[in-house]
């Protein structure tokens, strides 16, 4: 790891104003949480287009409940370095908030306070039919697939399929911690699924920097600093030069 890029990317961060940063899968993949793209991830097995849709699960809601189950284990998951790197910097007062495109909590399990989840989270459901809202405990201690207590009708994740759009609430509160935002962390995303992929162009037309923390560099041509490793390493480096 350049340790001149590290040393750039924490003069950057203490010259800025207001700093926020969007996360996406690879940072949690050393979690055990597998990218979902990756080789070993859910649309290796499942096709996205027939199980990732809102229509699909309207459709047939126990065929999708077949994947779905399979996701009720990513919020035993642990926050790793990188998650606990970026509490850190918010502690410092140095982070105002994670817009984050992950379902696996993780970024609060870590102690982060200003997270907006832009994908939703697996931790609440939300019956179809009547709109009551179930906490994952109750969905863990009935059958699959699950259904309302109040109405009888069937589960849906709070997370946002493919063809779904973002609640509105949620672009708000994006764009709320986007406002002045001089300088933005892209962690662990290719900035490939939108609307999330359009953040860090917002940022840069609007004259901020961007510090990139990806395995292989994602931002060509948008990143002022590229932090290339593993999201752990990359924060540890880096919470350690801020304190410096």
């Amino acid at each position: 790891m350049d340790h001149n890029a590290i040393e750039n990317a924490a003069a950057l961060i203490k010259r800025s104003k207001k700093t926020a940063a969007l996360t996406g899968a690879g940072v949690s993949t050393e979690s055990g949480i597998p990218d979902f793209r990756g080789k070993d991830g859910l649309w290796s097995r499942y096709d996205p287009f027939e199980y990732g849709t809102l229509g699909a699960f309207l459709n047939n809601p126990p065929k999708i409940w077949q994947m779905l189950a399979e996701l009720l284990d990513v919020v035993d998951a642990k926050p790793n370095g990188g998650h606990l790197g970026l509490t850190s910097l918010e502690e410092m007062g140095l982070l105002a908030g994670i817009i984050t495109q992950n379902i696996d909590s993780l970024h609060q399990k870590s102690g982060s306070i200003n997270v907006v989840e832009f994908h939703g989270s697996m931790e609440s459901f939300t019956c179809i039919d009547c709109g009551k809202k179930h906490l994952l405990q109750y969905v863990r201690e009935t059958t699959l697939p699950p259904s309302c207590r109040s109405c009888g009708n069937i589960l849906k994740p709070d997370i946002v399929f493919f063809d779904e759009m973002i609640p509105e609430s949620v672009l708000q509160e994006t764009q709320e911690l986007l406002a002045g935002t001089e300088l933005l962390l892209v962690a662990g995303t290719s900035c490939q699924v939108q609307p999330a992929a359009r953040i860090p162009y917002q940022i840069y037309k609007s004259g901020g920097k961007i510090i990139e923390i990806n395995l292989e560099p994602e931002l060509n041509g948008l990143a002022t600093v590229s932090l290339q490793g593993s999201f752990a390493a990359v924060m540890e480096k880096l919470v350690t030069q801020l304190n410096e």
